[in-house]
């Protein structure tokens, strides 16, 4: 028997749309999400899909822009480069709700919203952009990238001053959303696309 919460999202796009913003925010806002840690796509120089799970650090509604953080030597950052076209993927298995959405990727290594973004990471967080070398760069033994005298060691303030070069955050300019619920009455998919002319979002049911 379904909830009234569930009957809710069954039949109302405006709501539908509600909650899938509600469950971003959670997920920026709670690491226990689910949509915490979504897949993120890119596509290479090469035309070849490029997907990677990455941690939603925050969710600016009114802007409909996500925010990652990354070390700016990694492969997703070439795949972007001024900008480009990005996927998210994410599935809230309590809230039975799948998130697909597209955007466009801009990264930012300097500016007030990395230097805030590097000012709010934890020093352990702030220790992974220490890596030499560089992440996915190949070597002949297994590695953290650390110096072995960091590993395991919560680092100071000091330490960390040299990560800030390799820091930067994953913009997205969230353009679409598909939701796709699971119910077990019938799911219920839907379509929401920004249109900034009209500026408003731009709801459609689909088959599931």
């Amino acid at each position: 028997m379904t909830s009234a919460k569930e009957e809710s999202f069954l039949n109302d796009l405006n709501l539908t749309l509600e909650e899938a913003w509600n469950l971003l925010l959670q997920g920026a806002k709670d690491r226990h999400s689910p949509l915490h840690t979504p897949a993120i796509g890119t596509v290479t120089a090469e035309g070849i899909p490029s997907q990677r799970i990455m941690v939603l650090r925050d969710v600016d509604r009114d802007n409909h822009r996500l925010r990652f953080n990354t070390d700016v030597r990694v492969s997703k950052v070439a795949d972007i480069g001024e900008s480009a076209p990005v996927t998210i993927l994410g599935y809230h298995p309590a809230a039975k709700v799948q998130l697909r959405l597209t955007g466009i990727g801009h990264i930012q290594q300097h500016g007030p919203i990395a230097e805030q973004a590097w000012n709010e990471a934890s020093l352990y967080g702030k220790r992974c952009y220490l890596a030499d070398p560089a992440p996915g760069q190949a070597v002949t033994v297994p590695t953290s990238g650390l110096d072995p005298a960091m590993e395991g060691q919560k680092p100071t303030a000091e330490q960390v001053i040299p990560a800030r070069d390799n820091f930067s955050v994953l913009m997205v300019d969230v353009e679409k959303i598909e939701w796709l619920y699971l119910a077990h009455t019938g799911h219920r998919r839907a379509s929401f696309i920004w249109d900034k002319e009209a500026i408003r979002w731009d709801g459609q049911w689909l088959v599931p």
